[in-house]
């Protein structure tokens, strides 16, 4: 089974990416903005095996110039196995956070 923390990690970094790609199409930029995790909720729904086809999905479901709001699905064999709703915030440079990874 895959534990929580590693759950978690695999649905912000997805949700990350879609904000960020969604972000830099709605300003029509040539690169994905810098963006952080502003806050994200995770609810495991069942156990999630390791074995198996992981499937991870995600969809905006608010956005302004600098922020979208996205949901997340983690499902294995067609189960949804977690949930995620988080805020994912573009950063300038001059933020702590601005490509530090």
């Amino acid at each position: 089974m895959l534990n929580g923390g590693i759950i978690g990690s695999l649905l912000d970094c997805h949700s990350n990416w879609t904000a960020a790609w969604h972000l830099m199409n709605r300003t029509k930029a040539a690169t994905p903005p810098c963006s952080v995790t502003a806050n994200y909720s995770v609810q495991l729904k069942r156990p999630t095996p390791s074995k198996g086809l992981i499937q991870l999905s995600a969809k905006v479901v608010d956005s302004t110039d600098d922020r979208a709001t996205i949901e997340a699905t983690l499902t294995v064999d067609g189960k949804v196995c977690a949930t995620c709703q988080g805020l994912f915030v573009a950063v300038k440079e001059g933020h702590p956070a601005y490509h530090r990874w």
